[in-house]
């Protein structure tokens, strides 16, 4: 065998190993499905029969919806994430404050639930946090939900995983697709009331 016969098949024995290397390595393996919003969820004006008045919210958890209540026995209604069973909330709050790309202030329960949450953190001006962007947590706007002079530690935000709506989530606050978030911020008012229904009373309007 020449020489050059040699070298050849050497070159396409490593070509054929190299391909086998990259198959195994996934190169050769279809990309994952893509993560995407479940359009049951999307931003609808609804019929809605309620004795609340205009401009209070309504969560209703276990159908995973969030109603801004109109005139006429009319709605707007938005698909939510909400939290898993022991980390949801319930109860009647008003929005006590209000924010664009808000900062987000984990609290010690959650970095105890989730350590691997603590090297992202830094300084900022009320204490260990993450800056408000892209790819924070609370997402392009929050709803700060107070009772009374209390804070309940619950939102209603954005997300920057807009693929959980409609699901529970262990983080237990109410999230939005972005620009729902930014729609419903436009609309409300600070000291609007905010009724959350407990997890398993589903409201009439989503039986």
């Amino acid at each position: 065998m020449s020489m050059l016969a040699s070298s050849r098949r050497q070159f396409l024995t490593a070509v054929s190993a190299m391909g086998a290397s990259w198959a195994l390595s996934g190169c050769a393996t279809a990309p994952p499905p893509p993560k995407t919003f479940n359009q049951a969820f999307r931003r609808t004006e609804v019929d809605y029969a309620t004795t609340e008045k205009r401009g209070t919210i309504v969560v209703d958890p276990t159908s995973h919806f969030l109603y801004h209540v109109g005139d006429g026995g009319r709605a707007m209604r938005y698909g939510v994430a909400v939290g898993t069973e022991g980390f949801g909330w319930s109860g009647i709050a008003n929005v006590h404050d209000k924010q664009e790309w808000p900062d987000w202030y984990p609290t010690a329960e959650l970095l105890d639930r989730h350590p691997d949450i603590v090297p992202h953190l830094r300084p900022l001006q009320s204490g260990m946090g993450m800056p408000g962007g892209p790819e924070n947590p609370l997402g392009a706007r929050a709803l700060y939900l107070w009772q009374g002079k209390k804070d309940t530690l619950y939102r209603i935000h954005g997300t920057n995983e807009p693929w959980t709506i409609g699901t529970n989530v262990s983080s237990g606050c109410i999230r939005m697709q972005n620009e729902d978030a930014i729609e419903l911020y436009d609309q409300v008012k600070i000291g609007s009331r905010v009724v959350v229904m407990p997890y398993g009373v589903g409201s009439p309007q989503s039986a």
